[in-house]
């Protein structure tokens, strides 16, 4: 219990200023966000989907970005095909049960993600793959980070601290380096307003081009 309203109001200055640190942050990271972008964008013309997965904090975050492009950021435009991999209870559940805690997300891009063989008998994937973690230890996501690298699916990352496993496993990511997983989260949904901002003037201007 707080002995004085002074502790209380400490403590909530003190989480604000490790926010503001971590977002002033990110302008050093505007040329990642940017390309990070880019790859959804051109998953989105090449008729891909793009599934999102975290834990925790960054699971609620992974819903808000596929929200946001299934729904609407700001503006009424076309629905686009964002998945969360952490959205269905039921489907997690049972393959936890079955297959272990670590093949949650994975199992479900065995089941969803689309690949395509060429002529050549080559495999191609047009969908992508976004991942939210405040550490990039977690077993489940670096399980779904090594499936998409194995089918040729692109894997992203909004990362934390060092960036962990997950790191050498994404061909782009933003890693925030701060300790503070609060923080982190922080920095995570600014970057994901940003994905959204990015990619709905895409639609809009190519509405405005047809």
């Amino acid at each position: 219990m707080y002995t004085t309203d002074i502790d209380m109001k400490s403590h909530i200055e003190s989480r604000i200023t490790q926010a503001i640190e971590v977002v002033q942050g990110l302008s050093s990271h505007t040329e990642d966000i940017a390309e990070i972008s880019r790859a959804i964008i051109h998953c989105f013309e090449q008729g891909g989907t793009l599934f999102v997965a975290g834990n925790g904090g960054s699971a609620a975050q992974a819903n808000h970005l596929c929200e946001e492009l299934t729904g609407r950021y700001r503006t009424t435009r076309p629905a686009l095909p964002a998945h969360c991999l952490c959205s269905d209870a039921v489907a997690m559940t049972c393959i936890a049960n079955d297959f272990g805690w670590e093949q949650v997300f994975r199992r479900q891009l065995e089941a969803f993600a689309t690949c395509i063989i060429d002529e050549h008998e080559e495999q191609t994937c047009n969908d992508l793959l976004l991942v939210l973690t405040t550490s990039g230890n977690s077993a489940n996501i670096n399980e779904a980070l090594d499936f998409a690298n194995d089918i040729g699916m692109m894997a992203l990352g909004l990362l934390g601290r060092d960036g962990g496993d997950s790191k050498s496993k994404c061909a782009i990511n933003v890693t925030i380096d701060a300790k503070d997983s609060a923080a982190i989260q922080d920095g995570h949904h600014v970057i994901i307003h940003a994905i959204c901002e990015t990619i709905e003037q895409w639609v809009l201007e190519s509405i405005e081009n047809d």
